[in-house]
């Protein structure tokens, strides 16, 4: 068996990872490309660290199941399917669903800790890190917490200033050094984006 290319790609809070994932997705079928995200391994609630005014730091790395999450990447790589719940961020309205990952050619690995995590990075063929200025991330920040996850303006600066600032200043910024492929993404990424896509199509060949 032919083993996979794994990619790890990773980038502060409101970076774009999402985003641009989307684009590099639509570049290829769905038999050559397998994403598995961190952000459904987030631990339950219970055992999420709490700050010093109790409200849970989602943006910790022991917010996160990376033995389970290693393990799913690890069983890919050796052609294996893995099916795990959906994490849908506490939200009481939407019914979890069971997520199926099919081993491919290529697996994308994405989350704010793949490089920090021993775990996970050690299974990275190739490692790509997605930048931009802080006053662009915080901004992206405040857009999507409010649509997507009903915080106000208040719960965004104090999460922000206390828990997303910190950790990326301790355990995502420095990881940025470790990377292959930085692309810098404060208003657009098309060109960086071209050349991994031509790059991981040549691993199809």
């Amino acid at each position: 068996m032919i083993k996979p290319y794994i990619v790890g790609i990773t980038g502060g809070s409101a970076s774009g990872k999402t985003y641009f994932l989307h684009q590099l997705l639509e570049a290829f079928s769905k038999e050559d490309v397998c994403l598995i995200s961190q952000d459904n391994y987030y631990r339950t609630q219970e055992f999420v660290p709490k700050d010093q005014n109790n409200i849970e730091n989602y943006d910790l790395p022991a917010a996160i199941d990376f033995e389970l999450y290693a393990q799913h990447i690890e069983d890919l790589k050796n052609g294996k399917t893995v099916q795990h719940k959906e994490y849908v961020f506490n939200n009481p309205n939407i019914i979890p669903k069971t997520l199926t990952f099919k081993p491919a050619p290529i697996i994308v690995v994405e989350g704010i800790f793949v490089f920090h995590s021993q775990e996970v990075s050690k299974l990275l063929d190739l490692r790509v890190f997605i930048d931009a200025k802080e006053h662009v991330k915080i901004k992206r920040r405040i857009i999507r917490d409010n649509n997507e996850r009903g915080y106000d303006l208040n719960d965004v600066l104090y999460r922000w200033e206390n828990h997303v600032a910190p950790t990326y200043d301790k355990f995502i910024e420095p990881t940025k050094y470790e990377a292959d492929i930085i692309i810098n993404n404060n208003t657009h990424f098309e060109k960086g984006l071209e050349i991994l896509t031509t790059f991981l199509k040549s691993k199809l060949v």
